[in-house]
């Protein structure tokens, strides 16, 4: 029973999803630009425009790829597309790790 205790507390941590992978304060420093349309609290002043502060990380990460390749369209793509397109992968983890943590 004692050698089954450590085995079960491994496979517990390893079927833990990790959440927002990226770090949040290097995400915090590449986030100036979004609070133009998503407000410097990640709570959008510009009706239309989304909060980013508490979204989802995943969401997150992928709406940016997904701006990035062009997939997105419509809606805020012809503004979005062009900032995504300046982020790197690690960027956008980054700044998804800072807006998820925000209450």
């Amino acid at each position: 029973m004692k050698k089954l205790l450590p085995l079960g507390l491994v496979t517990l941590m390893l079927a833990t999803p990790s959440f927002a992978a990226g770090d949040a304060a290097a995400g915090k420093a590449k986030a100036a630009v979004c609070a133009a349309c998503h407000g410097a609290n990640g709570i959008a002043m510009i009706p239309g425009y989304p909060n980013l502060a508490g979204q989802n990380a995943l969401y997150i990460v992928t709406a940016l790829k997904a701006y990035k390749s062009g997939e997105r369209k419509g809606g805020q793509s012809m503004v979005m597309a062009p900032q995504a397109t300046m982020l790197s992968d690690a960027d956008m983890e980054n700044l998804a790790a800072y807006f998820s943590q925000m209450k």
